[in-house]
């Protein structure tokens, strides 16, 4: 689904000039529930922004779902990035004058799909998340669980492919934050690939493997790299 090869980001300034990943190679196949986690600044988040198209890289190789994403233009990468990748952020990303409905047929407006296409979308995935009875609220008027559970929503309608999720449940109590897990987990299991970056280590925990970061790398890519089954049984052999 998923390969990265000695990828590079280099944040520039007049005078310094800051690797935020450096031959970082990561490899996520489909159906995988990956957790990414690291210290601030170990470049988790950039790594998921290049993962999702939303950032530029300056070298290595990047293929999703079999294409070279690198060398395809924005309007190309625009395009595989709305069709295939859903999104999920910490900060919900709602619009606030919107009301739940609406919110969600956002991307699926930009997708081309008739209204009866996309109203049956829309229903399916919110009453998947629990807020079938809500779609006229607006975001204001939902706790931060609830908010999440429509960026979540959002993210699933289309049907995408893989899901890049940033620090999910960074703004939720434990209660709620378990909730959202369950939630990401149940959509993993009818076969959505999920990738998710967390600083909770129960819910890293939770996933298939975690991938831990360090300093803009794959702290231990020898074994972090290979899917749940593989890398299970070579930790067992060793």
């Amino acid at each position: 689904m998923l390969n990265m090869q000695n990828i590079s980001k280099v944040y520039r300034t007049d005078l310094v000039q800051t690797y935020a990943l450096r031959d970082f190679s990561l490899e996520v196949h489909e159906g995988e529930f990956v957790s990414v986690t690291g210290p601030s600044g170990s470049g988790k988040t950039t790594f998921l922004n290049i993962a999702g198209m939303l950032e530029d890289f300056d070298g290595g190789t990047y293929m999703l779902d079999g294409e070279n994403v690198s060398k395809l233009s924005d309007n190309a990468r625009s395009k595989i990035r709305n069709q295939k990748i859903g999104f999920i952020f910490q900060g919900f990303n709602l619009i606030p004058d919107l009301n739940l409905w609406d919110n969600v047929d956002v991307p699926l407006r930009y997708r081309g799909f008739k209204s009866e296409e996309r109203g049956r979308r829309i229903k399916e995935a919110l009453e998947m998340v629990g807020l079938g009875s809500r779609m006229k609220h607006l975001p204001s008027q939902l706790s931060g669980g609830q908010q999440q559970r429509v960026a979540i929503a959002r993210a699933i309608a289309g049907s995408p492919r893989v899901i890049m999720a940033d620090e999910p449940t960074g703004n939720l109590d434990s209660l709620m934050a378990r909730q959202v897990m369950e939630l990401l987990e149940n959509i993993n299991e009818a076969g959505t690939t999920i990738i998710m970056v967390t600083h909770d280590p129960e819910l890293a925990r939770r996933a298939h493997r975690n991938v831990h970061v360090m300093d803009g790398q794959v702290s231990d890519p020898a074994i972090l790299q290979q899917p749940v089954r593989g890398r299970q049984a070579a930790v067992a052999e060793n």
